[in-house]
């Protein structure tokens, strides 16, 4: 008898249970959220036109001159040529920052790499650096066919991060970088808040994706974080290769 006193009651426990779950089932059915309930229309989203170079991108580099740079060394006007809707590294004559500063970013340049002889190799070899602030250096190189550290080349966060695969173009054609970078933050204490962090699609695959940076990208030893304010220059390498760029656009986020 206490056998089938359990059965029975357990089998109540379960049809009790199933009329529990068709009873809350009912009850959402009956009372559903409303759809409104989490949609919000104002502001409207901002319209920006796509294209070659989005409606709302200021533009670096036209092809005719360089107006919107300077020169490191003393803020003179940048000394590197322009011909042919190109702008090409004088050895010699040093960085080249923009005029305005910048903070979150998406960065479009086109670059390319110099023809040089066979015996020139490493981090010899058609290099350069696109900085933001300054201070934090994606690498530019010739890496196509050319062996260097992994940490230097092309699409890296120099001596920090290497690329996840290596996109490079052959030398004499033209590579593409589409960077989003995202500004470091610091504390009244000059502290790190948040970490800058870089994306970094070249040739259309991404290389960096949501890459930490880990400091500023130093030559020799560990990177330092000094501080600074939320915007800073795009700066161009003056590192002895006659690099080309073109088409340099920038809109600010």
């Amino acid at each position: 008898m206490k056998i089938k006193k359990k059965v029975i009651l357990s089998a109540a426990v379960c049809l009790l249970g199933l009329k529990v779950q068709a009873q809350d089932f009912r009850f959402v059915e009956k009372n559903p959220e409303k759809p409104d309930a989490t949609e919000y229309w104002d502001p409207e989203v901002r319209v920006v036109t796509p294209g070659a170079i989005p409606s709302d991108a200021i533009v670096l580099f036209d092809g005719k001159n360089l107006d919107q740079w300077e020169s490191i060394k003393d803020g003179s006007a940048a000394k590197w040529e322009v011909k042919d809707g190109v702008f090409t590294v004088v050895k010699g004559t040093g960085n080249i920052s923009t005029k305005k500063h910048f903070g979150d970013c998406q960065l479009h340049i086109e670059w390319r790499s110099p023809e040089e002889p066979e015996n020139v190799k490493s981090q010899g070899r058609g290099n350069s650096g696109v900085f933001f602030h300054g201070i934090y250096e994606v690498q530019v190189l010739n890496s196509y066919k050319n062996r260097t550290y992994r940490n230097g080349q092309a699409g890296s966060v120099y001596k920090q991060t290497p690329p996840m695969v290596n996109a490079t173009a052959k030398q004499g054609d033209w590579n593409t970088y589409d960077i989003i970078y995202t500004a470091p933050r610091f504390t009244v204490n000059g502290g790190i808040e948040t970490p800058g962090y870089v994306t970094v699609i070249h040739n259309g695959i991404i290389v960096q994706n949501h890459t930490k940076i880990q400091g500023v990208t130093n030559y020799i030893g560990q990177p330092t974080n000094p501080v600074h304010g939320p915007k800073g220059p795009i700066s161009l390498q003056d590192h002895g290769n006659a690099v080309s760029f073109r088409n340099v656009w920038i809109r600010e986020l």
